[in-house]
C-alpha cells in the first residue's frame, strides 16, 4: 500500500512568513515596542513550534535542506522570543548584533544551498541574507536606519515566503502549476 506523506513546507514557510512579517513591521518602524508581545506569541507558536515541527516532518523524506532550514529558523524564533522576554535587559547591544550576524552567516550558506532548488526558495534566502546583515549592522553600530532598512527587506522576505507557501498549497490542490516557483 503506497502512502503519500504530507508536504510540510507550506506550514514551515507560512510560520516563517507570518512571524517575519510581524517582526519586520516593528523593525521598519511601523509599530513600537508595545506591539512586541504579539510578535513573541507568534514567534513561540507559529514561527517557532510549527516551523520546527515542519522541519522534523522533512526528515523522513530525506530532505536535509528542509530539515535544517525549518528546524534552524524555528529555533531562531524560540531563541528570539526567549531572549526578548527573559534576557534582553542583561545583554549589551553589540552582542545582539553578533547574534544577528551569526544568523546571517547561517543564512548565507543556506542561501548557497538553494542554488540547486527552485527560484522562489532562492529568492527568499537572497532577501533574508542581507536582512540579517542589515539588522546586525544596525545593532552593532546603533544606526537605526540600518534596522529600518532591514525591516523593509524583511517584509520583502516574508512576502516571498508567503508566495512560495501559497504556490505549494495551490499547485498541489489543483494538480498543476498555477503559481510558478
Amino acid at each position: 500500500m503506497d502512502r503519500k506523506f504530507v508536504n510540510p513546507a507550506p506550514l514551515g514557510l507560512s510560520g516563517f512568513a507570518l512571524t517575519t512579517w510581524l517582526l519586520s513591521m516593528v523593525n521598519a518602524g511601523w509599530f513600537g515596542g508595545v506591539d512586541v508581545p504579539m510578535v513573541l506569541a507568534c514567534a513561540f507558536a507559529f514561527g517557532g513550534t510549527a516551523q520546527f515541527a515542519a522541519g522534523l516532518m522533512e526528515a523522513p523524506s530525506g530532505n536535509t535542506f528542509g530539515f535544517v532550514a525549518f528546524c534552524g529558523y524555528g529555533a531562531f524564533w524560540w531563541s528570539f522570543a526567549l531572549f526578548v522576554l527573559f534576557f534582553a535587559k542583561d545583554v549589551q547591544g553589540p552582542f545582539v548584533g553578533w547574534y544577528l550576524l551569526l544568523w546571517g552567516v547561517f543564512t548565507t550558506f543556506m542561501w548557497i544551498g538553494t542554488w540547486k532548488k527552485n527560484k522562489a526558495l532562492m529568492l527568499i534566502f537572497l532577501a533574508l541574507t542581507p536582512t540579517f546583515y542589515l539588522l546586525a549592522a544596525g545593532a552593532l553600530t546603533g544606526i537605526g536606519g540600518l534596522t529600518v532598512l532591514g525591516g523593509y527587506l524583511g517584509l520583502v522576505t516574508a512576502a516571498l515566503a508567503f508566495y512560495l507557501a501559497a504556490a505549494e498549497i495551490i499547485n498541489e490542490s489543483w494538480g498543476r502549476v498555477v503559481l510558478p516557483v
